[in-house]
């Protein structure tokens, strides 16, 4: 998947990583001269949720320069683990903080399932009539009863990949927000599939066989295109291609053709 630039948590824990060297050498000079380092807020023994979060947040945000505010803090199902979550990223950490993960999941090795993933399909779900539609090129396959939208950059290479796979399935309308974040020419092939006779018939052609979108002569109301944009950014859309499901699921990637007939299918039950 293309993905979109350093997200601003990823910054502040990359400074802080830059700075631990500095610090470890400080405690360490401090220590050899007899000064004790500092402990931070702690949360007393037994401490209930609210005792926890507060000393999470205080040491968080002392001990990371620039991080974000942090929106929810949460037990996980592991004793002394908590859910840091700042938008729709999740960090875990112990209850002083003294540790954190940056990436990883937690996984349920009885049921085989990926919690972190599971909380992260909640928190990036969208309604599918919360979705833009009018703003999407419209490519009908068949009878065209199953739905699915995706967010697509016209120079992404995994979206041309996701595109043969999205061609090959039967009865399937899909919905192509251009979603053009790689730079000028992005937003120069977007204007020009958005503005043609035929947006689909142009899309497909560019996206299967390579084949340049006409250069657009005059003026185009390319008004949709930056409300793709700004609808990406809101919800999150940090790289593309981005799968939108009936039932409100998402998936991020160029996932293979059985896999999109099984998502489509249980987005089908669910509805």
């Amino acid at each position: 998947m293309t993905q979109t630039p350093i997200s601003p948590v990823a910054a502040a824990l990359l400074a802080l990583a830059m700075m631990l060297p500095l610090q470890a050498q400080a405690q360490a000079q401090g220590q050899a001269a007899g000064a004790s380092p500092s402990p931070g807020a702690a949360a007393p023994a037994g401490a209930d949720a609210a005792a926890v979060e507060a000393a999470l947040r205080k040491n968080l945000a002392e001990r990371i320069p620039n991080l974000p505010k942090i929106d929810e803090i949460s037990r996980t199902p592991i004793p002394g683990l908590y859910e840091v979550r700042i938008g729709h990223e999740l960090y875990y950490a112990d209850e002083r903080g003294d540790h954190l993960i940056v990436q990883g999941s937690i996984v349920d090795t009885r049921t085989r399932t990926n919690l972190t993933e599971e909380r992260l399909d909640k928190l990036t779900a969208v309604a599918w009539d919360a979705l833009p539609l009018k703003d999407a090129v419209l490519i009908k396959q068949g009878s065209g009863k199953r739905r699915l939208a995706v967010f697509v950059d016209p120079n992404c290479g995994y979206c041309k990949r996701l595109e043969r796979d999205l061609a090959a399935i039967k009865d399937l309308s899909v919905y192509a927000f251009l979603y053009p974040i790689l730079g000028a020419d992005s937003q120069a092939k977007s204007r020009d599939i958005w503005c043609a006779k035929d947006p689909a018939q142009t899309w497909r052609a560019w996206m299967l066989d390579g084949a340049t979108p006409p250069k657009v002569m005059g003026r185009c109301d390319t008004a949709a295109l930056e409300r793709n944009v700004e609808f990406g950014r809101k919800h999150r859309v940090q790289g593309t291609p981005a799968i939108f499901f009936e039932d409100g699921s998402r998936k991020p990637g160029a996932l293979p053709q059985a896999e999109l007939e099984r998502l489509l299918a249980g987005a089908a039950r669910k509805g």
